[in-house]
């Protein structure tokens, strides 16, 4: 509950005033039959038109106050229980801000998604219906009784005879429903996570013609997630039925009782209206109550999840940051026996005792074989993963000791996948400096080649990007990356492949322009083509999560297999290119 507290705190008088409105009603709810029981015995009976008027003010009085308590009853209601559901989103999507590349592994995009919409949703609708009825339906429930046995002590044995009858009804129903709700979650996060990956790749499902394939795919998905749905639901959809024939049942042994008591003159024909209308309220608010916690139930199950995310301890934290204050000033990194597993359980390691020195302001390239763990041993380096054994220093100092936002902030990493937001080029560049000035943002994109194609459009930086780029090439997309990322002006810039989708010639500019115009930056680009690092102060192979060689283009050629082996592949595929 601890989750809840806080945001309760803030709005504590929607908590109150929305109970204590909506049992200002319910008042009124076991009241009106009464007054009604009289106008029909004594009113109607007698042909007493002025007692029928009197208190047919009192009624008209009556509801409408219900009228007014019941909307600010219910206004109160949605008002507290939105504004708790914002903050424990805002808490959750906080939390998820800081888990590692590792943590959102584990939990899935999909279930994540889910989890900060639908199952908040479903507390939320919990929390509303419990502040609406959570006095409102046991006072009905007592007054309606009280009311009864007042009227008739006889009759109202029959109420309470139903009453144990319905609730057991009631608790089957709950205890089968509830793991059929969780099941239930837990099938729309696959949902949510067949969409998500339908739909960002779209295009290449296009391009293979795939979509009957996803058609299929995703039919096999939603079908499960139906009946999931329909499993857990129809348990809910018993109890509207059970309760109608409870009330109904219950109502005819009242008329069966109470006709015989009005033929022999001991009971009068308003008493059994109100009785009936007392018997339906009991019955209602017990429906209700089981309608809450059936509600609660669904919720419960969506609380698990939500708190698996909250009380998560993210596999990487400041927690043994002991030198916060350090701000990384030369870029110097070096690898110390770093070993890492994405799985914990595979005996073969992805990096496997991993030993490199790179020293401040070099131009190092990364090159081997995919799956040789390039990306893992680069993403040691800003903590987006933690070794498992070993430990990677930067300015000599261990990263793990360091303050993780200014690791972060003096490390700027161009991953593989170029990822842009919908707006403005200037908006997408202010992701590396929100205030940089309109003439940084063209230094970067010169350095990075980037603003000749942006001078190019009608609006030039202030041309709109669709969601993803999607109005931009692959090497346009890359080449913006490459200019926020030197928005940061950090000590270390590392290029995940980052230049694969331009041409030789823009890869040529670009690295000159590193070389020349960052010299007192640590630059590590990871690449395919060998012509992208020949000219490196040294080059990294990697083999098999290892380190298998490092050198300069002339010492690796002539001491390296696996160097050679890529080299001379590659230089084979240009001649038979120039050839044809």
């Amino acid at each position: 509950m601890n989750k809840y507290k806080k945001h309760i705190k803030k709005d504590w008088y929607c908590f109150i005033l929305g109970p204590l409105f909506m049992t200002l009603e319910a008042a009124g709810e076991f009241i009106l039959p009464f007054i009604n029981a009289n106008i029909i015995n004594n009113g109607a009976a007698n042909g007493d038109i002025p007692y029928i008027l009197k208190n047919g003010v009192y009624m008209f009085l009556i509801a409408i106050s219900m009228l007014i308590t019941g909307v600010l009853g219910a206004f109160f209601s949605v008002r507290g229980s939105s504004r708790m559901a914002a903050g424990v989103r805002q808490d959750t999507f906080d939390k998820i801000q800081t888990f590692s590349f590792s943590d959102i592994d584990r939990f899935s995009t999909g279930s994540l998604i889910t989890r900060v919409t639908n199952d908040i949703t479903q507390i939320q609708n919990f929390t509303q219906s419990l502040l609406r009825g959570c006095f409102r339906s046991p006072i009905m429930l007592i007054g309606a009784l009280i009311m009864s046995f007042a009227l008739n002590p006889d009759l109202a044995w029959v109420i309470l005879l139903i009453m144990p009858l319905l609730a057991l009804a009631i608790f089957l129903i709950i205890r089968t429903a509830s793991p059929r709700y969780t099941t239930m979650q837990k099938q729309l996060d696959v949902l949510n996570t067949g969409i998500g990956e339908t739909i960002t790749n779209e295009k290449v499902i296009k391009s293979f013609v795939r979509e009957e394939h996803e058609k299929s795919k995703f039919r096999v998905i939603n079908h499960a997630l139906m009946e999931k749905s329909v499993a857990a639901l129809k348990m809910m959809i018993l109890m509207q039925p059970i309760s109608a024939l409870a009330i109904n049942v219950t109502t005819l042994i009242v008329v069966w009782i109470a006709g015989k008591q009005i033929m022999i003159g001991s009971m009068e024909i308003g008493t059994l209206t109100a009785f009936i209308t007392y018997l339906s309220q009991v019955l209602t608010s017990l429906n209700f109550l089981a309608n809450v916690f059936l509600q609660g139930t669904r919720a419960a199950a969506s609380d698990r999840r939500i708190s698996e995310v909250i009380n998560t301890m993210s596999a990487i934290s400041d927690e043994q940051a002991t030198a916060k204050e350090h701000k990384i000033e030369s870029g110097a990194i070096e690898f110390c026996n770093v070993s890492f597993r994405y799985f914990k359980d595979n005996q073969a390691p992805v990096l496997d005792k991993i030993n490199v020195t790179i020293n401040s302001g070099e131009f190092v390239g990364i090159i081997g074989s995919t799956g040789s763990g390039k990306t893992t041993f680069v993403s040691m380096i800003p903590r987006l993963y933690d070794p498992d054994e070993g430990e990677v220093f930067v300015d000599g100092i261990n990263v793990r000791t360091l303050s993780l936002y200014e690791l972060r902030e003096s490390v700027a990493v161009v991953l593989q996948k170029n990822t842009l937001f919908s707006g403005t080029i200037a908006e997408n560049l202010r992701w590396g400096n929100e205030n940089a000035t309109d003439e940084e943002l063209i230094a970067a994109c010169k350095i990075a080649q980037a603003d000749s194609f942006i001078q190019s459009f009608p609006n030039g930086y202030d041309a709109e990007v669709e969601q993803g780029g999607g109005n931009l090439s692959g090497g346009q997309k890359q080449r913006l990356c490459i200019a926020r990322a030197l928005l940061k002006k950090p000590k270390i810039i590392i290029l995940d492949d980052s230049t694969s989708a331009v041409d030789t010639a823009t890869d040529a500019c670009i690295r000159r322009a590193f070389r020349e115009q960052l010299s007192g930056i640590t630059k590590l680009i990871i690449a395919q083509r060998i012509s992208s690092v020949m000219d490196a102060d040294k080059i990294i192979v990697m083999d098999e999560g290892k380190v298998v060689a490092c050198g300069t283009h002339d010492e690796l050629i002539r001491s390296c297999a696996t160097y050679q082996e890529i080299y001379y592949s590659q230089k084979d595929k240009e001649e038979d290119t120039n050839h044809e």
